[in-house]
């Protein structure tokens, strides 16, 4: 017992099994708190022990700042009555040393805090980046990855008619064919989602942190690893969003959207907000693309101007027989229809053996004229 009369520095307290019983475990079978209080130079040493202790060993949540000021205060309330009976003269010591040794504690607390929120951080950003891997190796079936490293958004069309609008910097796992009587896709960066319609098999969209569940709808997801939150905008019909299941700590919460609302969700408390009306939100106002913001009612219009429309939404080169189509005019509505699905739907009105190819970026319109 007496061994640690020698301590001086705070790693000796720290390898002493009795001293960590005392500070965790309120266990004082060796009198350290009597010990302790025997000198003040002493006492400042096995505090700053202490609460390193209390850093490595009690989460930040339950070491509240509160808590740890009166600890302080009743030690140093202790000391001072043992020291009642000293000479006068040592008190300014006394006085000067407390404020030194709370500069230094404060300077102990800063650094844990600090080290404890990077940790955090690091922790989360970790979760949101391996995210979309994870859900990747968890799918069983064979999935195609394709990346968008252009400058420019990508067209991509799916096995069930359904397309979605990469931008850049994104990517998109998918199967070649949806066997199952669900359709998964998972998401990286930026989409825009236009779901044909099938009830009985629901499309979901996992990206990273979240899952949205659709039927057959427009919508866009944001989903950028690097970036602070996840946001899921809708065009046209209704979405389901919940918290992913591999993000540690969810809160287990459905959110459904309606056209013109919102969710974003916010990674670094894992929290949803959701936005009743997107015209509201800078960030989402000033976020809109073409595809969102264009409309696809047509009331005896050109084909020429429709596919014009088709090529600012979509960002494609369309080519069509102009001389044949010149004097085609049509009477459709092409809204909460993928892409596929649209030029279907404008090649069976114009009949004359109409019919379209698709490679990529680049759709062309094969026509003898229209009806």
């Amino acid at each position: 017992m007496q061994h640690r009369n020698n301590y001086t520095e705070i790693e000796h307290f720290l390898a002493d099994e009795s001293f960590r019983l005392w500070v965790c475990f309120k266990d004082d079978q060796q009198e350290w708190e009597e010990w302790t209080l025997e000198n003040s130079s002493r006492a400042k040493l096995v505090e700053e022990a202490r609460l390193w202790l209390l850093a490595m060993k009690v989460p930040n949540d339950d070491l509240a700042a509160d808590d740890v000021q009166y600890a302080l205060e009743a030690t140093w309330e202790k000391i001072e009555r043992a020291e009642e009976n000293k000479k006068d003269t040592e008190k300014p010591v006394l006085k000067l040393l407390r404020k030194k040794w709370f500069n230094g504690v404060a300077a102990v607390l800063v650094l844990s805090l600090l080290s404890g929120w990077l940790y955090n951080q690091s922790s989360s950003s970790e979760n949101s980046a391996l995210s979309y891997s994870e859900l990747i190796n968890e799918n069983e079936e064979g999935l195609v990855e394709q990346t968008n490293n252009s400058d420019k958004p990508q067209i991509i069309t799916l096995s069930d008619g359904s397309s979605v609008l990469l931008q850049p910097n994104s990517k998109l796992s998918y199967p070649k064919i949806f066997v199952d009587n669900e359709r998964k896709v998972y998401l990286s960066g930026e989409g825009f989602f236009e779901i044909s319609k099938d009830p009985k098999k629901p499309f979901f969209v996992f990206a990273n942190e979240i899952v949205t569940k659709v039927v057959g709808t427009s919508f866009k997801i944001k989903a950028y690893a690097n970036q602070p939150n996840v946001e899921v905008v809708v065009r046209t019909g209704k979405v389901k969003v919940r918290s992913n299941e591999l993000i540690s700590n969810p809160k287990d919460q459905l959110i459904v959207l309606l056209p013109n609302q919102a969710l974003r969700f916010v990674r670094k408390n894992l929290s949803f907000n959701k936005i009743t009306d997107i015209t509201q939100d800078e960030s989402l106002s000033r976020s809109t693309s073409n595809i969102e913001q264009l409309g696809f009612e047509f009331t005896d219009i050109p084909v020429a101007q429709i596919f014009k429309t088709i090529e600012q939404a979509y960002l494609v080169k369309i080519d069509f027989p102009q001389t044949k189509l010149k004097d085609c005019y049509l009477t459709t509505s092409l809204t909460d229809q993928p892409l596929p699905e649209k030029l279907k739907i404008i090649c069976k009105s114009l009949g004359n053996n109409t019919s379209y190819e698709m490679n990529g970026n680049q759709i062309i319109i094969i026509s003898d004229g229209c009806n």
